[in-house]
């Protein structure tokens, strides 16, 4: 592996990481105060599923680097301007409606996602996908079902969750981002070409919000910025500072 298509490899692993850290964490923030018991054990267990992936592609993103950075330092020793993951994700937790409605959109882009990298010429990234492809059908399924029953219940249920729709909408572009690192990667075969990620997702979403009654709404999605590359929400900032404050205060600490 040449040293432009291995930078480009550390940079898809560092996306792909910082989206499963991220979300993970924002799951976290929903432990004992999920509206049911059987809620907060389900996002609490997604939660880890998350953090788990994170763990095993920012492991693999120091390897690949090279520099003896293993996934502690990447998750707790870089800036937000180095994260690289959506904006979606990092969007402040809301409501229950808010929090299984993001969890959708994000597991079924990581289903299909997860589908086409176990693929990989890279067997430790092929090996991750299978098991997060497994663990993502699962908070498709779980999530989706939220999603129906707030959409398709009561007039509250469905104003909320549809005021948290048109909230987040424009945010999923971002999910499907795409530069050079993706032609590069895909030159050199080590992922497969991912372009038809966007319509298998397009159609599940429409199916399951018009199940729910959910309208999809008419806003332009967000292209000025893109937390790929580092531009991101002020969001991220607010959670790095807490998600990294005790790694940082005792760096050198082993526990």
């Amino acid at each position: 592996m040449d040293q432009k298509v291995r930078d480009a490899f550390f940079t898809f692993l560092l996306r792909l990481g910082d989206d499963r850290l991220v979300s993970g964490h924002r799951l976290s923030e929903w432990c004992g105060h999920a509206p049911a018991l059987e809620e907060d054990i389900a996002l609490a267990n997604m939660g880890l599923d998350s953090i788990g992936q994170a763990t095993s592609l920012l492991r693999l993103a120091g390897q690949i680097e090279g520099k003896g950075r293993d996934e502690d330092a990447l998750a707790y020793f870089r800036n937000e301007r180095e994260y690289r993951n959506c904006l979606l994700v990092e969007l402040p937790r809301g409501d229950f409606g808010f929090t299984v409605l993001r969890q959708f959109f994000f597991a079924a882009y990581s289903h299909f996602l997860f589908e086409e990298l176990r693929k990989s010429s890279n067997q430790d990234l092929a090996g991750i996908s299978e098991k997060g492809k497994k663990e993502s059908l699962y908070h498709v399924r779980h999530c989706s079902e939220w999603v129906i029953r707030l959409g398709d219940g009561t007039a509250e249920s469905h104003a909320r969750v549809q005021s948290s729709l048109n909230e987040m909408w424009p945010y999923t572009a971002d999910l499907f981002y795409s530069d050079e690192i993706e032609k590069t990667l895909s030159a050199a075969g080590v992922i497969p070409a991912l372009d038809g990620l966007r319509a298998k997702w397009d159609a599940l979403i429409k199916e399951t919000l018009s199940t729910a009654t959910l309208q999809i709404p008419d806003a332009p999605a967000l292209v000025a910025v893109s937390g790929r590359i580092g531009r991101h929400t002020e969001f991220l900032g607010h959670l790095l500072a807490e998600m990294q404050s005790v790694a940082r205060a005792h760096p050198n600490a082993r526990w």
